[in-house]
């Protein structure tokens, strides 16, 4: 069995919160077209003119990819990220969520507007999340509504993945009794 690993590009992939002026090493810079669709690294698009910086580390694809989860994208970005983030890392074209209409919309209960799409993704199977932007209601919803097991796996965006985050995302596919698992 895979199960699903769904991931965001601003905060984890891209630690768009480190200082403005410091890359982190190891990580390479694009510029994208702010009408190619990206998000701004606030979970919003911006009005402002010229490209957007982006900080990605050319190793995570692999990373990623070792991990044998069934990934897909979770972002803002959605197909996008394909176009922009995928070969810049490593990772093949990958299926995307399309939040539609709840994109960007509020919940009146707090849980993020992105939970109860992935809960949907999901299907019923195991899967890992990782943003930074989750919360205990977050995991309260899933808990709630989603009847296998979720990890809901918080990144800092000031520094993004790390050696211990992969280790958190191997940790749980291994105790779902799988080398693989969706995400």
């Amino acid at each position: 069995m895979q199960a699903p690993a769904v991931g965001k590009v601003d905060g984890p992939l891209n630690p768009y919160a480190a200082k403005p002026e410091r890359r982190p090493a190891g990580y390479t810079t694009i510029r994208v077209p702010r009408d190619g669709g990206a998000s701004d690294g606030t979970g919003a698009f911006s009005l402002r003119r010229g490209p957007l910086r982006v900080w990605l580390h050319p190793e995570h694809g692999r990373e990623l990819l070792g991990l044998g989860y069934e990934l897909c994208w979770a972002t803002t970005w959605m197909g996008d990220a394909n176009r922009w983030i995928a070969p810049v890392i490593g990772l093949p074209e990958l299926p995307f969520v399309d939040f539609g209409d709840v994109l960007f919309r509020e919940r009146a209960d707090g849980v993020h507007w992105k939970t109860a799409a992935l809960v949907d993704y999901a299907s019923g199977r195991p899967f890992a999340w990782v943003d930074d932007e989750l919360s205990d209601l977050d995991q309260a919803y899933v808990a709630t509504h989603h009847p296998a097991r979720g990890l809901l796996h918080h990144v800092n965006p000031r520094i993004g993945l790390r050696e211990d985050d992969f280790g958190a995302l191997a940790d749980f596919a291994r105790s779902l009794g799988t080398s693989q698992a969706t995400g």
